[in-house]
């Protein structure tokens, strides 16, 4: 028994130092996604030791394994109650704040469930609903909405990049863009808000790094760092949401924050896990909503699944143009723009 748990301890070491070699393969890109659980299975092996005799290597491998957990955690903390807010709460009685309510909802394609979808949206009315992993079925179904949601921009695909993006609030100058490959659009447009300021939106859902098809997470990467390096040109406030395919605890994700200024509701309230809905015990939060600093949480939730294997995600939140004074984006320096920059040279 000592032989396996020595293994087990030393392989779940190893599991916390791949992530620290910058490179977009995928068996090494994919440790930064099960922190939680690696770390619940590394308290598990402690407390296995206790059945076996001491010795030498076990309190080796045991310090070792200590070590690594304490540093999943510590990675995950931000993204719990432990951790310090990032957004501040809105005022709830708060007449001069302008709210926006927006729903994220990855569909996947081959699912039928679309009258379950719908209700969540009739449900929760949000301002705008972006839907990814969308083909010309599931734009035929949800645009039954369009009497309430009269904006739209439309990409359905086959190959499970679509994108739908309907609005209440008049959307200018809309564009599909396709930032780093050919056949992985994004959303670019200025939502309108009445008696509010125009609010750049922009909606990702990049590849992520798959060894079936032997596909790391360089594009993926420079998509996000793509659009992190637009967002901070831009002036007034910002939006970037969509199933980016990447935790938020990922270094390839804290980097984009800070490339790109934007803050993360989630931190200091919880994970709000959206992938995998069909499995409770494998969770990661892979769909997101960032925003620029011009804004106040109002609300945050997941909410209930409707055949697909994410959740919806829904985020609402208050613009305040004082509240870009009373809160601080991360911190860049010149690496940071050094390895944004190297990630887009390596991208194909």
């Amino acid at each position: 028994m000592a032989g396996v748990l020595h293994s087990l301890g030393l392989a779940l070491v190893v599991a916390v130092v791949l992530p620290w070699i910058r490179q977009g393969d995928w068996w090494i890109r994919i440790f930064d996604f099960p922190r939680l659980q690696l770390a619940a299975l590394g308290l598990t092996t402690l407390l296995g030791y206790r059945f076996v005799a001491p010795s030498v290597a076990s309190y080796g491998v045991q310090f070792l394994l200590i070590l690594a957990v304490f540093y999943q955690f510590h990675r995950i903390r931000p993204f719990t109650r432990f951790g310090p807010l990032q957004v501040q709460w809105a005022d709830p009685g708060d007449p001069a704040a302008t709210r926006l309510r927006v729903i994220i909802a990855n569909v996947l394609m081959p699912n039928r469930q679309a009258e379950t979808l719908l209700s969540l949206v009739a449900r929760h009315e949000p301002d705008l609903f972006l839907a990814v992993e969308t083909d010309e079925w599931w734009q035929s179904q949800l645009d039954t909405i369009q009497g309430s949601y009269p904006y739209a921009v439309r990409y359905p695909l086959p190959n499970t990049y679509g994108m739908l993006l309907y609005s209440r609030y008049p959307l200018t100058r809309p564009e599909v863009r396709f930032l780093i490959e050919d056949d992985v659009p994004s959303i670019n447009t200025v939502v309108e808000l009445p008696g509010g300021p125009g609010i750049h939106f922009h909606a990702l859902h990049p590849r992520p790094p798959r060894p079936t098809k032997r596909q790391d997470s360089t594009n993926r990467d420079a998509e996000l760092v793509t659009i992190g390096q637009q967002v901070a040109r831009q002036q007034g406030p910002v939006v970037v949401a969509g199933d980016l395919n990447d935790v938020a605890w990922s270094y390839t994700t804290d980097l984009f924050q800070r490339i790109s200024g934007l803050l993360d509701p989630r931190r200091g309230r919880g994970m709000y896990n959206s992938f995998h809905a069909g499995i409770p015990f494998l969770r990661f939060p892979l769909d997101h909503l960032f925003h620029s600093k011009h804004f106040r949480l109002v609300r945050l939730e997941r909410l209930d699944k409707f055949g697909s294997d994410h959740f919806p995600i829904l985020v609402e939140l208050a613009f305040r143009q004082d509240a870009a004074r009373s809160q601080t984006s991360p911190d860049v320096d010149s690496d940071d723009h050094d390895l944004a920059r190297e990630l887009r040279k390596r991208a194909r």
